[in-house]
């Protein structure tokens, strides 16, 4: 019973990550399955890409009824990690839980402050980027 409470809390607090923030099943649910269920870094990881593919589904439905999907760059890159992904999740057998727990620690870091000097940099009337948020640059509008 506990287990279901707190999946069922987990969940929720998951899905706000998810719909505000497009993030929640690695950045959020490894963290908390590790903490909460002892779970191994391997299977946090694991059953944390399980969980989101109900969460991406039904966000995808809601964000695609409000216009907000970009099926051009969602295709492609969907694409791409499907690929990639195939090949990578064998790393995940093979390296460490102390090993994994670092990249993944290490990765959200990098993310965060990247994501943390983009936003001021907007703030402050930086480079304009395109609807999706890439560079006008890269995106080839401007």
């Amino acid at each position: 019973m506990a287990t279901a409470c707190i999946g069922i809390l987990l969940g929720a607090i998951s899905g706000v990550a998810a719909a505000l923030c497009g993030v929640g099943g690695g950045v959020f649910l490894v963290p908390a399955f590790v903490f909460f269920f002892g779970l191994p870094q391997k299977q946090a990881v694991a059953t944390s890409l399980a969980v989101i593919i109900l969460t991406s589904f039904v966000a995808t439905i809601r964000n695609a009824g409000n216009l907000l999907v970009d099926w051009k760059v969602a295709v492609w890159t969907a694409c791409g990690s499907a690929v990639v992904v195939w090949f990578a999740a064998e790393w995940l057998k093979k390296l460490s839980n102390a090993t994994l727990t670092r990249i993944f620690a290490v990765f959200v870091i990098l993310m965060g402050l990247y994501m943390l000097v983009r936003s001021f940099r907007d703030e402050r009337g930086g480079p304009s980027l395109s609807s999706s948020g890439v560079p006008h640059i890269m995106s080839g509008d401007g």
